[in-house]
Order: C-alpha cells, then structure tokens, then sequence
C-alpha cells in the first residue's frame, strides 16, 4: 500500500563486523594536546629539542627516564656493568665501574632496594647543536646497605627507607637513528 511503510517488517541485511570500522578524524586540522611539561621550568629548552626533533615526545622521555633510573640503580648496586655499559656515556660509566671495582677490592656487596620513586620532574632541558640534554629530578625511597665481607652493615640500615633526592642529565645526538638516550651526569639534589 502506497504511504505504508512497512521496512520494520523487512529482513535487514547483517551489519557489518565493527571491528572493520576506521573511524576517520573529523578535523585535520585539530592540534595535538600540548604537552604540560612545555609550559613547565624546562619548557622553552623542550620545545628547542622537539622543533629540532619531532619524534621527541617529553612525556615518553620521562617514562624512560623513570625506568632507566630503576635499571641503573640496580645494576649499580649488583655490579652489573653490561647493563650499565649500554646505558652511561663513556665517563659517567667510568666512575660507577671505578666505584664498583673499589667495592669490589675491599670485598664489600651493596644491597639497593627501589622501593618506589615519588617524582620524576624535568627540571631543565637544553640544545646544544646537535646534542640534546635533558635533566630530570628523581626523588626515591630507597634501602641502601653496603656490608663488609664477613656481612656486617658497613653503611645504611637494612630496616631503614629513606627518601633519595637524584638529579640526572641524559644526553642524545638528536641526528643519531639511535632513539637512546644516555646517563651523561648524576648528582644529589640539595
């Protein structure tokens, strides 16, 4: 019958799996969300190594950062110079090897326990021709012992957790395919 419409009647086709769907972008022109370590205290150094680096995203540098500080305080505390050697420039893995051959000689173990990091901060960033530096502030509970040969407490308190304040600089040749950034200088915040 004409003006009837009867398609609630009709089979319907199968809808399509939607799984097969793309959602496009409406706007192509929508900016990315900035970044809120671009309006920080680094800010201007950041946005200096992202407009020479495009791929550099401060928020996945500092994710990085966090789990490089987890795996360098580790291996320092056992020793392990692989895992140091691929994360440290040349000198700064000088003097954490120099201090674990020291350790070594004197026949002293050290027992580093991350217990958890409270902050990460950017603190400075900087430019410098093709080497980009970044600087992050860490502030960490830790255990640290260091024990003589017979395992008496030489320093530290086994029980005791107590709040470490790190500043670290990492470095990266911005022009390097290598996406890796390296432990270029440490020092304890004040």
């Amino acid at each position: 019958m004409p003006g009837n419409d009867d398609s609630a009647n009709r089979p319907q086709a199968p809808a399509e799996a939607e799984d097969n769907v793309v959602q496009m972008p409406t706007n192509w022109d929508e900016p990315e969300p900035e970044s809120p370590l671009l309006s920080g205290p680094a800010g201007a150094g950041l946005r200096e190594i992202f407009e020479a680096d495009p791929s550099f995203a401060p928020e996945e540098f500092l994710e990085g950062a966090r789990g490089a500080f987890e795996w360098i305080v580790t291996a320092y505390a056992e020793g392990d110079r692989k895992t140091l050697r691929n994360l440290l420039d040349d000198d700064t893995y000088a003097s954490f090897s120099g201090a674990i051959d020291q350790r070594e000689k004197e026949g002293q173990r050290m027992e580093d326990t991350l217990v958890g990091i409270d902050s990460s901060d950017i603190v400075e960033a900087v430019l410098n021709g093709k080497e980009a530096r970044v600087t992050v502030r860490f502030v960490s509970q830790q255990v640290n012992v260091t024990y003589d040969s017979e395992g008496r407490v030489l320093d530290g308190d086994p029980s005791s957790v107590d709040t470490v304040n790190d500043v670290w600089t990492f470095a990266r040749d911005i022009t390097d395919r290598n996406p890796n950034w390296q432990l270029v200088e440490t020092r304890v915040a004040a």
